[in-house]
């Protein structure tokens, strides 16, 4: 315990650093504040607004399962140590839960419950048949051999394998994983069931029955809301400029295809750096470079920015925040000059930002309908496996693109209807679904 307590204020001070060199954004009070916290701010201003009664929000406001465990894993040096594992069941009133699995070192209880309370309204508010969860392990992947990854993949899925199940719990990948934890963590949960049963898991490699579109849906999903956006705000893509803060899987798809619709990206960033070229970064040749590099560290494409953090408040007309959390706060808000902000990231505007760009008029796309793209893929990737049918990555997209526009409008004429926000909107609705599911439903025992 003291070995973490170090750890934890070593971070702190690491945050503080970082904030003054302007490399993060954000202030460290708003850092230290639990994103759980923060999630539930957001619902009650929902709740407040549909007049929700005590035992309405009694029913679906809190997690319903939170599991915590410890993973043995050998070395490979022979030695044996711990790691800390979650996973949090927010809500399955509407359909099995669903929600990543992500390997961080900073991943926290508070986190991953938080995380488990916006799948559970992501889900809902794209109108897919899935409750909310989400699991993480404390631990940094990077120093770990492909062998300890693969057996700490498969030790997770073993401890906690009475909560999964293609009816129950349906994880997916997340921070720090991807395909081939997946693939592990499948082949550990059909050996243990002594049948194949591949709707246990999404974000699957397509030989185990993942999905065709999967890896860009989410950024897919953005770049729909983006457009409905712009529709809206008489903005025309082919005059637009665009700022993308992550430049990872979900960042750099992002950029692409708001480039393949005319828009300037005119500055990218990731964990080493942000890029800046005012008369257009040259989007393939920045994948390029991270393909080739790991990271945008040394991309010659454009010009390395003194204070990453500025990448948030450049002139743009588009923002795509789709790194971290508590990015935008009421220390940066009012210095965010686009005129969209796409949250691409979980929860990367802070309840006191959303206050200040609201008077701004920025209009922001929350981030449980414009990134939701990801989950109604992998909603998509269930039912092929349920239906033991595969579609063609075109069906796929087409079924993407409907739900997103679907659900975008539905938010909009909420937002302009109940004169709230966007982000407001968007709660208004998912929380309206759940609860109704949960009345209709009742109380067993």
């Amino acid at each position: 315990m003291k070995r973490r307590g170090e750890k934890a204020q070593r971070r702190v001070q690491e945050r503080k650093a970082a904030v003054r060199r302007g490399q993060i954004a954000g202030s460290l009070e708003e850092w230290r504040a639990s994103a759980f916290d923060n999630a539930l701010e957001q619902f009650d201003t929902a709740a407040r607004r549909l007049k929700l009664t005590e035992n309405q929000i009694a029913l679906i406001k809190l997690p319903r399962r939170i599991t915590e465990v410890l993973l043995p894993v050998r070395m490979d040096d022979g030695t044996i140590r711990n790691f800390q594992a979650f996973r949090v069941q927010h809500n399955t009133a509407r359909g099995p839960a669903k929600g990543g699995i992500r390997f961080h070192q900073d991943v926290t209880v508070d986190e991953v419950k938080a995380l488990a309370f916006w799948m559970t309204f992501k889900c809902a508010v794209v109108g897919i048949p899935m409750g909310g969860a989400k699991g993480g392990v404390i631990v940094d992947p990077r120093q770990l051999s492909a062998g300890e990854r693969e057996r700490l993949s498969r030790r997770y899925m073993a401890e906690l394998i009475d909560l999964f199940g293609p009816d129950s719990d349906v994880p997916g990948p997340d921070v720090n994983t991807g395909p081939q934890v997946m693939g592990w963590m499948l082949d550990t949960y059909i050996m243990h069931k002594r049948d194949y049963l591949p709707a246990v898991i999404t974000g699957k490699p397509k030989e185990l029955g993942g999905s065709a579109g999967r890896q860009s849906a989410t950024s897919r999903g953005i770049m729909v809301c983006i457009r409905k956006a712009a529709t809206r705000l008489n903005m025309k893509l082919g005059d637009a400029s665009a700022a993308v803060q992550g430049f990872g899987n979900v960042g750099t798809h992002a950029a692409k295809f708001l480039s393949e619709h005319g828009v300037k990206v005119v500055a990218i960033s990731d964990a080493e750096g942000a890029y800046r070229k005012a008369t257009g970064i040259d989007v393939n040749a920045a994948i390029a470079h991270v393909a080739r590099h790991s990271s945008l560290r040394g991309f010659k494409g454009a010009t390395r920015m003194r204070r990453p953090a500025e990448l948030l408040e450049l002139p743009v007309d588009i923002l795509i925040p789709a790194a971290l959390e508590n990015q935008i706060t009421k220390d940066n808000a009012s210095r965010v000059r686009a005129r969209i902000i796409a949250e691409g990231a979980n929860g990367p505007t802070t309840p006191a930002a959303d206050a200040i760009l609201a008077r701004q008029g920025t209009f922001v796309i929350p981030d449980i309908l414009c990134n939701a793209g990801g989950v109604t893929v992998s909603y998509l990737e269930w039912v092929q496996n349920r239906m033991g049918y595969y579609w063609p990555e075109a069906r796929v997209d087409q079924d993407l693109q409907r739900i997103m526009e679907t659900a975008f409008d539905e938010v909009y004429e909420t937002m302009r209807k109940r004169r709230v926000t966007m982000r407001i909107a968007a709660f208004m609705v998912a929380i309206r679904r759940v609860m109704e599911a949960s009345e209709m439903r009742g109380l067993y025992a």
